[in-house]
Formats: C-alpha cells, sequence, structure tokens
C-alpha cells in the first residue's frame, strides 16, 4: 500500500508544484516564501485527497481519485497578479476568490451533475486544450532562466540545461517501463539539477535554511480579500474544473468497474469544491481530479481507493515537512522549463485525445473548436489585445482559458441545443469545404 501511494504521489507531483511555482514567481516571492507556498499546496491536495477517497457523509466519491492543484486556475491567477499594483496583495486576492468560487460550487454540485449534457467532449477538450497552450510560454520562460533581466537569460547555457532535460524526460520515456517510466519528469529534475550543478545553476541555500518540521500557518499571506472580477474569473475556472472533474470520474468508474451515477457525480464535486474552499486557510489554491493518476489505476489495476488515501498522506506529510517542500526550489528554473515542456504539452495533448472522441466530423463541432480556440490563444499571440479594456474585465479577458470556455459552451448551446442552427449529422470532410445547399 506504501509503494503504491509514493507511485500516485510520484505521478502527480510536479503537476502539483507547478502552479505554485509559476504563481510565486510572478507574485515575485523569495524562495524560503516560495517553499513555503510549494508546501502548502502539497498539504491541501493531501487533505482534499482524503475528502475525495475516504469522503464524509454526501462529500466525496470514494473512488481511487488523487485531487491536487490545477492548472486551470494559473492562467487567471496570473492575470490578477499583472492587474495588482501592489503584488503583496495578489495573493490575498486569488485566495479570496478561490473561496468564493469553492462555496459556490459546493452548492451547486448536485445541480451541476445534472448538467453535464451542456459540457460534450467537444467543450471539455477544447478547454484541456487551452489549458495546455496557455502554459507553454511559462515553460519557455523558465528555459531562458529565473531573471529577464540578467545577462544570463536566454543563454546557451540555460537554454542547454533546459534541452538537456527534455531530452533526459523523452528518453527516460521512451526506454524504461513501468514505475521508472511513470516518474520520468521527477527522474529528469532530479538528473537536469545534477548536470547544472558544474554550471554553477544550482542554489541548495533554500534546502540549508528550511525547517525539519513546520505547519502552513493558517492566511499566511494575509487575510483573503474579496474583488468581483478576480472571483468572476475563479468561478469560471471552477466551472471548467467541475467538468474536469465529471469526466474524470466517468473514465474513473469504468475502470474500476464501479460506474459514476449522479449521485457519486454530486459527492465527487462536493468534495472538489470544499476542498478548494478550504484549501487557501492553508494558503492553497483550486483542487480538481488529477487525470494522470486515473491512467495509473488503469495501468497498474490497483484499484482500492485505501491506496490513493495513503498517497493524500504522504503528500500531507510533506506539506508539514519545509525541507521536503524547499527541494523543488533547489531545481534551476531553465531545468524546470525543459520538463514543463513534457508537461504543459501534455495538457495539450490530453485535450487534443478528447476532441477526437468529440465527433469532428460534424460540421458544428468544427465551428466551435474553431472559434473556441481562436478565441483563447488571444491573450497569447496578441497580449496587447485587450488593452483599451478595463482593468477588473481584463482579468477575466486575458485568460485564454477563461473566454475560450465561455466561447466554447455558447457555441456548444447554439450550435448543438438550440433551433435555428444547422442539423447536427451535417457532416465535412474538411473544414473549409462549402456545404451542399438543403433541398426542400
Amino acid at each position: 500500500m506504501a509503494t503504491s501511494g509514493l507511485q500516485h504521489v510520484a505521478a502527480m507531483y510536479a503537476g502539483v508544484v507547478a502552479p505554485p511555482l509559476i504563481v510565486g514567481a510572478a507574485v515575485g516571492l523569495t524562495a524560503t516564501e516560495l517553499t513555503f507556498l510549494t508546501g502548502a499546496c502539497l498539504f491541501t491536495a493531501g487533505l482534499a485527497t482524503f475528502l475525495q477517497t475516504l469522503g464524509i457523509w454526501r462529500i466525496g466519491a470514494r473512488l481511487p481519485f488523487v485531487n491536487g492543484v490545477t492548472f486551470a486556475g494559473v492562467a487567471p491567477m496570473i492575470a490578477v497578479v499583472n492587474s495588482t499594483d501592489d503584488k503583496s496583495d495578489a495573493l490575498p486576492v486569488i485566495f479570496g476568490a478561490v473561496i468564493v468560487a469553492g462555496v459556490l460550487g459546493f452548492f451547486a454540485a448536485p445541480f451541476f451533475s445534472k448538467a453535464v449534457r451542456f459540457f460534450p467532449p467537444v467543450v471539455t477538450g477544447t478547454v484541456i486544450t487551452l489549458i495546455g497552450i496557455s502554459l507553454m510560454p511559462v515553460a519557455f520562460g523558465w528555459a531562458q532562466g529565473p531573471n529577464p533581466v540578467a545577462d544570463d537569460y536566454g543563454s546557451m547555457t540555460n537554454l542547454g540545461l533546459a534541452g538537456a532535460t527534455l531530452v533526459i524526460v523523452l528518453l527516460l520515456r521512451r526506454f524504461t517501463r513501468g514505475f521508472v517510466k511513470q516518474i520520468a519528469v521527477l527522474l529528469g529534475l532530479v538528473v537536469g539539477t545534477l548536470v547544472a550543478i558544474p554550471f554553477g545553476a544550482t542554489d541548495f541555500g533554500p534546502v540549508a535554511d528550511a525547517a525539519v518540521v513546520g505547519f502552513p500557518t493558517p492566511f499566511h499571506f494575509g487575510a483573503p480579500q474579496f474583488q468581483l472580477a478576480a472571483i468572476l474569473s475563479m468561478c469560471v475556472v471552477m466551472v471548467v474544473s467541475m467538468t474536469e472533474s465529471t469526466a474524470d470520474m466517468l473514465a474513473l468508474g469504468e475502470i474500476v468497474e464501479r460506474p459514476a451515477d449522479e449521485r457519486t457525480i454530486a459527492a465527487g464535486l462536493r468534495a472538489d469544491t470544499l476542498g478548494s474552499a478550504l484549501s487557501p486557510l492553508f494558503n492553497g489554491f483550486m483542487c480538481s481530479a488529477f487525470a494522470q493518476n486515473i491512467g495509473l489505476v488503469a495501468m497498474t489495476r490497483i484499484r482500492s481507493r485505501y491506496v490513493v488515501a495513503t498517497g493524500g498522506g504522504f503528500l500531507v506529510l510533506m506539506g508539514l515537512c519545509p525541507m521536503a517542500a524547499s527541494l523543488i526550489a533547489v531545481v534551476p528554473r531553465p531545468v524546470l522549463g525543459g520538463a514543463g515542456v513534457v508537461l504543459f504539452g501534455s495538457v495539450a495533448a490530453s485535450g487534443i485525445q478528447t476532441l477526437v472522441k468529440a465527433g469532428l466530423e460534424k460540421d458544428n463541432n468544427v465551428l466551435i473548436v474553431a472559434v473556441s480556440l481562436a478565441v483563447g490563444i488571444i491573450p497569447i499571440t496578441a497580449p496587447e489585445f485587450y488593452h483599451a479594456f478595463p482593468e477588473t474585465a481584463k482579468i477575466i479577458l486575458d485568460s485564454g482559458i477563461s473566454t475560450g470556455c465561455v466561447a466554447a459552451v455558447a457555441l456548444n448551446l447554439v450550435f448543438n441545443h438550440l433551433g435555428g442552427g444547422r442539423a447536427a449529422d451535417d457532416e465535412v470532410t474538411a473544414p473549409m469545404d462549402p456545404q451542399p445547399a438543403s433541398v426542400h
């Protein structure tokens, strides 16, 4: 049980620590503060996993389900940081928005479980793809170095370390099997860090300064602040997160031969949202299901929820040991960048896999995906596109995930649910092919 639980932790560890690293760097946290934020996210991921696997009352799907910080919230949180004049207020604003979104999501869970038909694969696939695409610039920034104004930013050394880490991860994924293959990203970070030592790119100071035992002090970064624009943005992320979790529960239910019914989905969503609402109390972010662990369940055929709960226990222990959490702060930014290419690219690839199942031979679905992706990548390809809009509106508009999700849901309603659209069974062999006129 212990080794299988550790394997689940290894499969999702990089995914849990990436969001606090991204947001913490954007806020400008010191290495010590970054270690604290990372440990807090590990701790809250463990608590959320307990809620999901063990459950209390009608909370928790009671499936082998790992929960952790969702990638979907990263881009909107970065938008909040960029729109906040005093960066010390950014995290309290984010925490306040996550609390409100979590509470609203908790009460909406039973109704959301009935509205799943409005979030088919064409919507969820588009959103997941946008999550990966939106995070790729972060990986490219990491690969160039930690400081954009430094002389070595984008140097051959930094890019070389990023490239070496990427190659190591790819080789491990190609030529290893089982447990080693599953933790290829984690091993890539370790080997890349060792390779970086001779180049003077590795700093072991955060480990030396970290305590062996610690506790994520409630509201360490300040009391939560509640701003409407940030709340609306995180509510959109909550909808995305609940959609992903619903899809994951349906998939996991089939794998463990216990199909997830409406009651199970509602209970699972309550665990997700309650975990998210409680997470900011301990300085964590919004929590959601981790799809990569579903693949691990399918591969190992170990279906016990208590194994995953054991993994949650390890996450809590890591969160209570600042020295363990500080290890990720040792990893040079270019090494993280190389691993990030695989990590974030895998998220986009997962979305593409979902889109393949969405029925893109349907003309309606082609239009939904085409326009939603176009809207979603505006903040990436044209960062100044919304420069004339109010700052509060830009918190939402500058998040391609939020705008892409809204566009996908709206277009799906117009084309696939409301009358007056093209027939659902219209097919195309290529998106730009003209369609024959209907003959009456």
